[in-house]
């Protein structure tokens, strides 16, 4: 079972929990299994939800469902608080059960709410999937699959309405067992999702390895994935080797618009966190989704939004100018006094161009516009400034810091002229970055089409070797009868004639592809075609025997074709 996942920490919330270890020794003095067996029957145990949301258009694309312990006297438990003692008491097939079994008796009930409440002629109600974690040790279980099996019919949900998540600790044991298990499950058609990886022990070869559809990035990746280098190059890393390999990528404890920003502009798939909503019940969900809430334009993979521009000066005067000569051109502007307060501005608010002074206490311009190129790289960036301390701004322009190095006092239409030319180049590197954002989102879903052929023709070699095998088996048994057996394919051919047929009929019998009409005319009716269909019963004579011919049509119970003759001497004289 997945901790992090199911514990609201994981996702920046301030969830319920015992400390010290209170419950954990209310477990060991109660005892697990009766404790907890006690929780089911009394029906303390809850589900709560929060959704997962596509990147691409902003709604809701699944919900992962949360296990909690409603205490009588304690409140709300997180399961980190009393999944451990569960695993070590062995019960945590039975809490896997009750959780998928809810899961699905909750998805159900979305569907058919979101439905009824809309008419044949309106828009279709927006699908959903409920995602639920399972524990390492239910790949180990061989009747896992035919317990996710039976819970959708008995609910009647679709299979890709399901996903099941899964940690890198699951497949360690036995990897071979494992990826027979996922393939099971696969075959059902639900959705298999990696979750935490990049932590613990996880392998790249995993997710190319076994046939997951998602890979979630842990969320210790993403609280500084916005100022840590080394985040940002993990985070970058997974979702373009996910993408080559044909897998979706999920984030989750996504807090604020700066990290979802970050992910929508590197092609990440799907958020999950706090930024759109906290875990919620079951009744808030569909309120969600009968709303059909969605993240705001800006937030979204790929969008145009206003143009938003970030002046930086200590002096108010300077400020005021600047605002009152540029708020013509209809840019949204945003003003700060220093660099420190400037980065704060851009930590809240999409910026396309800054323009700012250079010599401000505390901070001086170059020094605040490398750490915004650091930041925010997409911004354009203008320096205007009285001074001109030469090494400083040198080094800034050198290092791309600086778009432009404008002197005060300025000439308004000039320096208006600049401005202009600034938000042009950037509206040309959003639309090639725009045209680079649909490429690859082509090239992801042309991936994920290859991943999905190259599974079903894996399925199809599968199936067909399997029946290759029965086939030889069949064969192999039918040569051994003492009941003398011949094949005739749907064409009217004979393919087959086991050992007892070939004794029975001498050596100069020529069966073996030869049309049945000319070869056995006794089984059909006189004058008939060699597209006729022969006589179910007959009779030959052979060596001055007399002979039951009948002919078994396949197809019943198979989508076997031709028929099976069977030749038996009669009693009595010829």
């Amino acid at each position: 079972m997945d901790l992090d996942a199911l514990d609201d920490t994981a996702t920046g919330g301030q969830p319920a929990s015992l400390g010290s270890g209170a419950l954990p020794r209310l477990l060991m003095r109660a005892g697990n299994d009766v404790l907890l067996g006690a929780a089911l029957q009394r029906n303390e145990l809850r589900l709560l939800y929060q959704p997962l949301v596509s990147l691409q258009d902003g709604g809701i694309a699944s919900v992962e469902a949360l296990l909690r312990w409603q205490h009588p006297e304690q409140g709300l438990i997180t399961a980190a608080d009393f999944v451990p003692q569960a695993e070590a008491a062995g019960l945590m097939a039975m809490l896997d059960e009750w959780a998928l079994r809810q899961a699905c008796a909750d998805l159900a009930r979305w569907l058919a709410a979101l439905a009824k409440d809309r008419p044949a002629s309106d828009a279709p109600a927006p699908a959903v999937r409920v995602s639920v974690n399972i524990a390492p040790d239910r790949l180990r279980d061989a009747r896992f699959p035919a317990l996710v099996h039976s819970l959708l019919q008995e609910h009647g949900l679709a299979a890709a309405g399901l996903m099941l998540e899964l940690t890198e600790a699951a497949l360690l044991p036995d990897a071979g067992a494992s990826l027979h298990a996922l393939h099971e499950l696969k075959a059902l058609g639900v959705q298999l999702v990696l979750d935490d990886f990049g932590t613990g022990s996880s392998s790249l070869g995993n997710p190319k390895r076994f046939p997951f559809d998602y890979v979630k990035i842990d969320c210790s990746f993403i609280r500084d994935v916005v100022s840590d280098h080394g985040d940002a190059a993990l985070c970058k890393t997974i979702i373009a080797m996910a993408h080559h390999l044909g897998l979706k990528v999920v984030a989750e404890g996504v807090e604020n618009s700066a990290q979802c920003d970050f992910l929508r502009r590197n092609m990440c798939d799907l958020i999950q966190g706090y930024v759109f909503s906290p875990p919620v019940d079951q009744g808030a969900i569909l309120t969600l989704l009968a709303e059909q809430r969605c993240l705001p334009p800006e937030l979204r993979r790929i969008q145009r939004q206003q143009r938003s521009l970030l002046l930086v000066d200590d002096e108010p005067n300077i400020l005021a100018a600047l605002k009152r000569l540029l708020r013509r051109d209809d840019y949204t502007i945003h003003t700060a006094a220093s660099g420190p307060e400037g980065l704060e501005i851009l930590a809240r608010h999409p910026v396309d161009v800054i323009v700012s002074d250079q010599r401000m206490p505390g901070m001086i311009g170059a020094d605040f516009l490398r750490k915004a190129k650091d930041l925010y790289p997409d911004t354009i960036r203008i320096m205007l400034s009285g001074y001109t301390e030469l090494q400083s701004v040198t080094d800034a322009v050198n290092e791309g810091a600086i778009y432009k190095f404008l002197t005060k006092p300025w000439d308004d239409e000039r320096l208006r002229g600049h401005v202009a030319q600034a938000f042009r180049l950037k509206e040309v590197n959003d639309e090639n970055e725009r045209l680079n954002l649909e490429l690859r989102s082509a090239s992801q879903e042309l991936a994920a089409a290859n991943r999905r052929m190259e599974e079903l023709l894996q399925q199809k070699q599968q199936q067909i070797s399997r029946s290759e095998i029965s086939l030889n088996v069949a064969r192999e048994v039918l040569q051994h009868l003492p009941l003398p057996v011949i094949g005739m394919d749907d064409s009217g051919l004979l393919a087959f004639a086991n050992s007892a047929a070939a004794h029975l009929l001498g050596p100069g019998a020529t069966l073996l592809g030869n049309e049945a009409v000319q070869a056995l005319p006794e089984l059909f009716p006189p004058g008939a075609g060699e597209s006729a269909a022969p006589a179910p019963h007959a009779e030959l004579c052979i060596g001055g025997a007399r002979h039951a011919v009948v002919v078994y049509p396949m197809g019943g119970l198979s989508s076997s074709r031709g028929s099976l003759i069977t030749i038996s001497r009669c009693l009595g004289p010829a």
